[in-house]
């Protein structure tokens, strides 16, 4: 048994259970109420758990006396029917051993065992030893015999033999009793031991080799993360690369010494090679700075729901807003100073309401684009007398894309040429169905000029917060979203803040992406200071150390530190994000991406000419869906591409299809920044034909189009024999004879041709730069007025 555990350094529960005659439940009960409670009855114990194990053992099986213990070993001794050699005695037996011959003596001054030099005492001295004498022949005094302590009950237990070979195997005390062992044999040394000499080596090579022993049959421990480099691992293992590489491909993985290979594959491998494997959990700071533990049910309370106003322009957004915020003051607050931080709250039928007054959809799509998801319902505002607008229709697909419940407010019921019927039918053509005729959208007629409906509007808010079950955890360190921020001269950076869940407390370190700071001070939207804002309250803070982004996400820490290192590391993770290439979807990789099972939805944002071209190509290619991936597209209108346009296809990963149409100047350096894909056709067939190739693995192209430059149209004038001439100047890069042109009115496509011919005053030019005047004529095309913008781009072939 002490040999089983000094080689294998594995004594496991059930080994003590049975050693000690217990049974495996008996030890696992004593650890569990001293220790820990072991895994199962394999389980090895270590030093500690073994010494509390004997320690209880000692304790609770006491003996009845002293007296029994010494009749036990100091006991006469009883005759033997045939004479035994008794072991070699210790103690007072030694000056014997030492007169009968020099040989006698050892290294430590004690007796050696028969075999070795204590033969040459009995050879020299003629005499026989008492100690090696029969226990028979021996006096009748009482002898001390080997003292065994019983704590089991069956078999003995070694206690000393025990003790003296652990001592033996730590390296630490071998190095130490051998220094010792050579002051004290110093005089044996001096004394011509020669043998004395060897022998020490023999016994230093022994434990060598007994150390090597347990060294080999005690596996390596090794700790794999979720991903390791090849090379990582054989390092880790003390293999060489090669073993590793080796025993991968036995495993039938390719994989070389840079590769990563998965927890999965390295804990094989490892194994396979004769390690013991750990997972090791790397935790970030993130991790270990932000609370990101799930509420439980019985923490959470209902919460205010936030609700974001849109629609087109001139609809009554803001009237609405403002009728709702002055109508809902309370009593003795009409006077005061109502300050504008983007968001406030009102009191309904003793219910909050939150209202982010942000400038329409854009900014709430800008939130959109960065993972912010704050606002639970969201209100669409038509005009009773305009009906559907481009920017309705856009403000539908944005709410749409975002998941939440529309509720459409149709304003301006106090005019006489109000038809709401109308505009419910309108609502329909996109999936925006009435109650009243049996789908799930909420209507409410509304002025916001008298106040008609909108008691009911609010009321139906509330109704629509209580289906949803809007809840929260106060009791909690405080995140949420920033709504607004700026830099204020006198008071430095200010930033609105959307408490979401938990308590935001005055005081208190945030974290608001690459920003650090403590909150000073808090503001509500009516001018009130506050020392703490739960979740769904909106306030305005100062302190914080740089200006954060709208819809970054704001978290309040308890380490200050720790958050400026985790600021410094998102800077630098940004840095290096903005230099890697975006994974967006392209009609490039769009194949790659649905078999590798990444696109199960291809979103596309149509925007063309005329309405009915728009509807024409998102029929077409709405039908382009198969089992594998469906076409969605999830914005259809008539106009220019604009930024708008380009920050929906971000936050829904869609690609924009433009049909005689160009996108402005914003939405093309917005489309540069978020790597989005833009396809401009003059054909339906080209559109749908470009994209089911691309579905289908097989889009080759061969042109890619080159940007020259733009110039405006500021006059136009007839030559006799030549045309019409448009006197043009060149606003960006230059115009070239020779070039193909587009004529954009109102980012529309008016004419995509070639310039025929270029003049500068009365020369004929190759090309006119950037800040200079020119004449440009059109191959076959004489519609040209002032305003117009002309492109002029080339198609370069691209090599395959």
């Amino acid at each position: 048994m002490e040999v089983a555990f000094l080689l294998n350094n594995k004594y496991r529960v059930h080994e003590v259970a049975k050693d000690f005659g217990k049974n495996s439940k008996e030890i696992t009960d004593i650890l569990t109420e001293y220790a820990t409670t072991p895994k199962n009855h394999m389980q090895p114990l270590d030093d500690r758990e073994l010494s509390l194990i004997f320690e209880y053992l000692t304790q609770h099986n006491q003996v009845d006396s002293l007296e029994s213990i010494f009749a036990e070993v100091y006991r006469e001794p009883k005759p033997a029917p045939k004479a035994e050699p008794a072991k070699p005695a210790q103690g007072g037996q030694q000056p014997q051993a030492q007169k009968s011959g020099k040989g006698g003596q050892n290294n430590g001054g004690q007796a050696r065992p028969a075999g070795q030099n204590g033969g040459q005492a009995q050879n020299q001295g003629g005499q026989k030893p008492p100690q090696q004498q029969p226990a028979a022949s021996r006096p009748g005094a009482r002898v001390p015999e080997k003292k065994v302590v019983d704590t089991r009950k069956g078999g003995q237990v070694n206690l000393e033999k025990y003790d003296q070979r652990l001592e033996d195997l730590a390296a630490g005390k071998t190095k130490q009793m051998q220094g010792g062992k050579q002051k004290f044999q110093g005089r044996s040394q001096r004394k011509g031991g020669f043998q004395s000499g060897k022998r020490r080596q023999e016994e230093q090579e022994k434990m060598r080799r007994l150390q090597l022993e347990i060294a080999k049959k005690t596996p390596l421990t090794v700790k794999i993360p979720d991903e390791i480099g090849v090379g990582e691992l054989a390092s880790r293992m003390k293999k060489t690369g090669a073993e590793v590489v080796k025993t991968l491909m036995k495993n039938g993985v390719m994989a070389s010494l840079s590769d990563i290979i998965d927890f999965d594959t390295a804990a094989i491998i490892a194994e396979e090679l004769g390690c013991k494997v750990e997972h090791e959990v790397i935790v970030t700071i993130e991790e270990k700075l932000i609370d990101t533990a799930e509420d439980k049910p019985e923490d959470l309370v209902p919460r205010a729901p936030v609700v974001v106003v849109m629609g087109h322009v001139d609809h009554g957004k803001t009237s609405l807003l403002d009728y709702i915020r002055h109508a809902h003051v309370a009593a003795g607050e009409a006077g005061g100073i109502t300050q504008h931080i983007g968001a406030y709250q009102v009191e309904v039928q003793g219910k909050t309401i939150t209202f982010l007054d942000t400038p329409g959809h854009e900014a709430f799509t800008a939130m959109r684009a960065r993972g912010a998801m704050i606002t639970d319902i969201a209100i669409l505002v038509v005009a009773a007398d305009d009906g559907i607008m481009p920017q309705t229709v856009e403000s539908i697909n944005h709410a749409k894309a975002a998941n939440i419940p529309i509720i459409v407010a149709i304003n301006k019921m106090d005019k006489p040429e109000a038809n709401p019927e109308r505009i419910k039918e309108q609502l329909t053509k996109y999936e925006l169905v009435p109650e009243e005729w049996g789908g799930e959208t909420i209507i409410c007629p509304i002025s916001a000029k008298t106040g008609e409906g909108i008691d009911n509007l609010l009321e139906m808010v509330n109704l629509t917060a209580e289906m949803q079950e809007l809840k929260a955890n106060p009791n909690r360190s405080a995140h949420g979203a920033v709504i607004e921020a700026r830099l204020d001269k006198g008071r430095g950076p200010v930033a609105t803040l959307l408490v979401q869940n938990g308590t935001l407390k005055q005081g208190d370190v945030i974290i608001a992406g690459t920003a650090v700071g403590r909150v000073r001070a808090m503001t509500s939207a009516k001018g009130e200071k506050l020392t703490e804002a739960g979740p769904s309250v909106p306030v305005e803070i100062i302190g914080m150390g740089e200006v954060p982004d709208a819809g970054d996400d704001f978290h309040a820490v308890a380490d200050e530190r720790m958050a400026r290192e985790l600021a410094e590391q998102r800077k630098h993770e940004q840095k290096m994000a903005s230099s890697a290439p975006v994974g967006k979807v392209s009609l490039e990789d769009l194949f790659s991406q649905i078999q590798a099972g990444e696109m199960k939805n291809l979103n596309v944002i149509v925007k063309a000419d005329v309405q009915g071209s728009a509807e024409a190509v998102k029929a077409s290619l709405e039908k382009l869906s198969n089992e594998e991936v469906r076409v969605r597209v999830i914005h259809c209108a008539v106009g220019a591409i604009n930024e708008s346009d380009v920050m929906l296809a971000t936050t829904s990963n869609a690609i924009i299809v433009g049909f005689n149409v160009r996108p402005d100047h914003n939405a093309k350096e917005s489309a540069g920044r978020n790597k989005v894909d833009m396809r401009m056709y003059r054909v339906i067939y080209d559109c749908i034909n470009e994209i089911e190739t691309a579905m289908k693995g097989m889009l080759s192209p061969k042109f890619k189009e080159v940007e020259l430059g733009t110039a405006e149209v500021r006059n136009v004038f007839r030559i006799t024999g030549v045309g019409m001439v448009a006197g043009c100047y060149v606003t960006e890069g230059k115009m070239q004879r020779g070039a193909q042109m587009r004529l954009l009115r109102d980012n529309i496509v008016i004419y995509d041709g070639a310039i025929a011919s270029l003049q500068r005053f009365k020369d004929s030019v190759k090309e006119v730069a950037q800040g200079y005047e020119c004449g440009i004529t059109f191959e076959k095309f004489q519609d040209i007025k002032e305003g117009d913008i002309v492109e002029a781009y080339l198609m370069e072939q691209i090599e395959v």
